[in-house]
């Protein structure tokens, strides 16, 4: 019979690789700033969003404070390194207030954690108190995060036409909550159980929305490319990341 904690670690690797594939979602966004050269009307709100989410989940998963969490660790530091990456490109192409918009935001992320560090440290000596403290935190951004997705399937409802959310990313987000749920489970977390609780659940109704709308999407309507960027921006915030993400993992 397979242990708990084997069966902790099986659930781990595939909410990792899920989430994985959600950090990467938005690569045709950044092609396409690649080959304008310029940033147009995207917004670097979903991957500033992203970036201090998963710095959060890092940091709660940090053996002084979460112990045993080697996988929500790898998961979110690799998301915060691809979101950085993201950035840096848009950074790039710019016009310099933007830039300075940027710069200042992650600069205020950077400080934003560096305090919660300093308090958790500081203020709470076990682990329990440790985790509660960030988990908490860390929950209320995640469940902030989730305004976005609700944006997108309102829209979906009012058009009814499912153009916009894109099946493989619902599903994904589906897919990669219900992993972290079970991750969640096997060593009870309430936290990481939390937060992919509630991805599950936008997952789920993201899935009900495309089986309901389908058959009513104009098919003979040509993709708008860019507005399908936008929102798979958007859609990445939900899932990521153990958090992913959803990214609470």
């Amino acid at each position: 019979m397979v242990s708990a904690t084997v069966a902790r670690n099986i659930a781990g690797i595939f909410g990792n690789v899920i989430s994985l594939f959600l950090f990467l979602s938005p690569i045709p966004t950044f092609i396409t700033i690649y080959k304008m050269k310029r940033v147009e009307e995207y917004k670097a709100d979903p991957y500033l969003a992203t970036v201090l989410n998963c710095a959060l989940w890092v940091f709660y998963g940090l053996p002084m404070v979460h112990p045993d969490s080697l996988l929500v660790i790898t998961i979110n530091a690799t998301g915060l390194a691809i979101e950085l990456f993201y950035l840096s490109i848009f950074f790039y192409f710019s016009p310099n207030p933007r830039k300075v918009k940027v710069g200042l935001w992650l600069i205020g992320e950077m400080v934003f954690v560096g305090i919660v560090a300093t308090c958790t440290l500081l203020l709470f000596h076990t682990h329990n108190q440790r985790s509660s403290f960030v988990g908490i935190i860390c929950v209320v951004f995640v469940s902030i995060m989730y305004i976005a997705p609700l944006t997108i399937m309102s829209k979906v409802i009012k058009t009814k036409s499912v153009k916009y959310m894109p099946f493989s990313l619902s599903l994904g987000n589906f897919l990669n909550g219900v992993i972290w749920v079970i991750y969640a489970l096997i060593k009870f977390d309430l936290f990481i159980l939390i937060g992919n609780g509630l991805g599950t659940v936008s997952g789920a109704v993201q899935l009900i929305l495309y089986a309901c709308y389908y058959k009513t999407t104009p098919k003979d309507v040509e993709e708008d490319e860019e507005g399908l960027s936008k929102i798979n921006s958007q859609l990445q915030l939900s899932g990521n990341h153990g958090q992913t993400k959803r990214v609470s993992a």
